[in-house]
């Protein structure tokens, strides 16, 4: 069993998340969800504008946010602070449950990201989605109910801190150590 910080313990980091990079930043780690449930952390991935993460299933999984059930393209990546992922939890080995496919050290907050903003990821470029990336009853079950009310937060949800959604504009390869930047 993995220990559960405390609010108080998640909050401590908040410095160190205000200090992420707003410019230019890094993709840490990149994760793949093949099968509901499922998580495979990859060296690289491919970035395509129809399927979003190549192998992942948001493609072909129903999406209870449309009406007719198929995916969302504002919905098509998440991405997810990696200084905010480890307030969380201190293993890294644990980053794959919360269910995001980036891990970045960049500043994913409204006032650096508003919607419509592009990023250059890697060979890829992505766009800042509108619609808002909270936590839920299953990142609560993963790392306990102070995590969602951490990133459910005032606080939380300014810094976004349970990460943003976004869609592929230009298709490419992105890998673990490359470049995240605001495309101006």
């Amino acid at each position: 069993m993995h220990p559960i910080r405390s609010l108080v313990e998640m909050e401590s980091h908040l410095a160190s998340i205000r200090q992420s990079p707003s410019d230019e930043g890094m993709v840490e780690m990149i994760v793949s969800r093949p099968i509901t449930g499922g998580r495979q952390v990859m060296d690289n991935a491919d970035l395509n504008i129809a399927s979003g993460l190549v192998g992942d299933n948001w493609v072909s999984r129903k999406d209870k946010h449309t009406a007719d059930g198929k995916p969302d393209p504002g919905r098509q990546l998440t991405l997810m602070n990696s200084r905010a992922i480890n307030a969380i939890t201190e293993s890294a080995e644990r980053w794959p449950e919360a269910g995001d496919q980036f891990f970045v050290d960049f500043d994913l907050s409204d006032e650096n990201l508003p919607p419509g903003t592009r990023l250059g990821i890697g060979q890829a470029v992505i766009e800042v989605s509108p619609l808002p990336h909270l936590g839920c009853f299953k990142f609560g079950k993963r790392f306990g109910k102070e995590a969602n009310q951490f990133v459910n937060s005032t606080v939380g949800k300014t810094l976004n801190l349970r990460g943003i959604n976004a869609r592929v504009i230009t298709s490419g390869v992105v890998a673990p150590g490359d470049p995240i930047r605001k495309i101006l």
